[in-house]
């Protein structure tokens, strides 16, 4: 008899631990729970005993990267990871039961998950979520991560363009239930949340992460109230491109444009520079039209940086094409009166000459023929002189505009410099933090 009762303890050993080892499996604590796939009551329902119980969602957002800012469109498209958290009162074990299993992973079909979205997101097709498991603790804690890569809205102020500080808001609500179903806290505080997305920052590109700062709202629609919890994204745009790129060749064409009051005014050199000068800004105003949104409500800097040079060079061509209209004027005058003198001085050399030219015989039967040519000759030598005397007071006096040319020259290039000195002063001031 003590050998079919040894068999009996060995048997029943035996089954318990084969027991006890069949519920350190994940299969077990999933079988416990009861989770499936076509289970309504852990699918559809929101976990919670009693239905007047809210239900807490402790989320955060990490900054992965940033993409692409499109200023014209004003547009926002980060890489985002999104953490969840609540609990589930239908999905919490013993530990102990199950040879100290305190969590699993289930696919995201077998339990029902708050409908938490991104309100700015405009362009959810291109959105992606990942990975496709929950993550559940044995105190009905469940977790998931998900990562967006997605385009949402932001309203830029680009008054300080290319040095503009940008903040974008990301927002999270469910349309589904109202505050007395799912309330929605922030789990980390900013400090943390900024720390932990600059050490994950993937991407070296034209924008810097500043900091991630969040703020509780809430919104009223008819009758009811829904909570939100909102991330506010502060990105510093990195301007050494657009300095290199766009601000300094217009500033050397600025430099240009002074550098041509040392040209001289007699060609048509200057001013076929200062033209050329004027049609590159009007290129580089082109491009930056491209760039910047046309419905922008304040003017930004870098548009009246551009504005101011390009307007300078229009004034100085002006400037120029007058003093050249002017010192023209006595070019002009100053020819007409050389070919007056020398269509006089001409005439009266063709006289003496073909008074030397008769013969001797011809001049003693032409005496009164002589006095009637002398006389026409010392007429002559008279208006000659008197046009040299009044050649010298018209050209006296046609110098003037020359002179008027010059005194404006000099003063526009005073007031130029000055204006322009002042100007880059003012602008500088206006873009320095």
């Amino acid at each position: 008899m003590i050998f079919p009762a040894y068999l009996l303890w060995l048997f029943t050993a035996s089954f318990g631990l084969v027991h006890a080892l069949s519920n350190c499996s994940y299969q077990a604590v999933q079988e416990y729970l009861g989770l499936d796939k076509d289970n309504i009551k852990m699918t559809s329902l929101r976990p919670v005993l009693h239905w007047r119980t809210p239900t807490l969602v402790l989320a955060d957002i990490y900054v992965s990267s940033i993409t692409e800012m499109n200023e014209k469109a004003q547009t926002f498209s980060p890489l985002v990871y999104l953490e969840m958290g609540w609990v589930n009162e239908f999905t919490k074990w013993n530990p102990a039961d199950f040879c100290g299993i305190d969590h699993i992973s289930v696919p995201k079909e077998m339990l029902w998950i708050p409908d938490i979205t991104i309100t700015e997101n405009i362009r959810a097709e291109f959105s992606t979520k990942e990975p496709p498991f929950l993550k559940i603790k044995s105190e009905g804690i469940v977790a998931v991560v998900e990562a967006y890569t997605m385009t949402s809205a932001c309203k830029m102020d680009l008054h300080l363009f290319p040095f503009d500080i940008q903040s974008c808001t990301l927002t999270l609500q469910s349309f589904l239930h109202n505050i007395d179903e799912i309330k929605i806290d922030a789990y980390s505080n900013a400090s943390i949340l900024t720390i932990s997305s600059k050490q994950f920052f993937q991407t070296q590109g034209e924008w810097d992460l500043v900091s991630i700062n969040m703020s509780k709202a809430h919104i009223q629609a008819s009758g009811r109230v829904w909570d939100q919890l909102t991330y506010t994204i502060t990105i510093k745009r990195r301007p050494l491109l657009y300095v290199v790129i766009f601000l300094l060749p217009i500033l050397y064409f600025l430099v240009l444009d002074l550098a041509c009051f040392f040209i001289a005014d007699d060609g048509g050199e200057k001013l076929s520079f200062k033209v050329t000068l004027l049609l590159a800004i009007s290129v580089l105003l082109l491009i930056l039209h491209d760039m910047l949104p046309s419905t922008s409500d304040d003017l930004p800097l870098i548009g009246v940086y551009c504005s101011g040079i390009f307007t300078f060079t229009a004034v100085s061509l002006l400037e120029t094409i007058l003093v050249t209209f002017l010192k023209t004027q006595d070019v002009q005058a100053i020819a007409k009166l050389y070919g007056k003198t020398a269509t006089a001085s001409a005439l009266l050399d063709t006289r003496e000459g073909a008074s030397q030219r008769t013969p001797d015989s011809e001049r003693s039967g032409e005496l009164c023929s002589n006095t009637v040519l002398q006389r026409i000759l010392t007429e002559l030598q008279n208006m000659h002189q008197h046009l040299l005397t009044k050649e010298t007071q018209k050209q006296k006096m046609t110098l003037r505009w020359t002179k008027v040319a010059k005194a404006i020259d000099k003063t526009f290039t005073v007031i130029y410099v000055s204006s322009v000195t002042w100007f880059l002063q003012h602008i500088w001031q206006a873009w320095s933090p």
